[in-house]
């Protein structure tokens, strides 16, 4: 068989009770019904360089799913508990949809008036998560410049806010690609 489509077709037929009957046995039904699917998408995408027998490196693709699965369901419980842990009572009693719309605002304008530099080394720190020896080769300066520049960039944050909650906005800068909401 030459054709991609028929031997991928093939390979489905063959092997798709088998994938799926392993994921049955360790989650739900509507789970097991995605990693298969995903298993042989896997499969098409490397269709060439799929071994002879295929059936053990397709359970070992559908192994490697289940536990990517497991692990962003363990990830998303751990930040329900911690949600959980830091809310009160009475936050359960008089949660105010409006108090929560003006603190998003007053971030927005905090992060507005800051320099897009600021706004860049505060994102690879906190959004990517990224650790300063590669945040400062993405940035394309050193780790020293780079940690000063998040430093500052923190220290004016902060500074704008506490100006936001004293009643005076903070002016944003007007630069293109801004974090501007819309």
């Amino acid at each position: 068989m030459d054709d991609p489509q028929e031997r991928f077709t093939a390979l489905y037929d063959r092997h798709y009770r088998s994938v799926l009957g392993y994921a049955l046995l360790r989650t739900e039904r509507d789970a097991a019904e995605d990693v298969s699917s995903e298993t042989f998408l896997v499969a098409w995408r490397r269709l060439d360089e799929l071994p002879e027998p295929p059936l053990p490196w397709l359970l070992g693709v559908a192994r490697n799913l289940l536990a990517k699965q497991r692990d962003s369901r363990h990830r998303r419980q751990a930040l329900v508990d911690r949600i959980a842990a830091l809310t009160t009572s009475r936050d359960e009693v008089s949660w105010d949809v409006a108090e929560h719309v003006v603190d998003r605002e007053t971030a927005l304008a905090a992060l507005s008036a800051l320099s897009e530099q600021d706004v860049e080394a505060m994102v690879f720190a906190t959004w990517y998560g990224l650790p300063p020896e590669q945040a400062a080769a993405v940035m394309g300066c050193s780790v020293r410049t780079y940690n000063v520049r998040l430093h500052r960039a923190r220290k004016r944050l902060g500074n704008a806010l506490r100006l936001d909650q004293g009643g005076a906005r903070p002016r944003p800068r007007t630069a293109r690609g801004r974090f501007l909401e819309t």
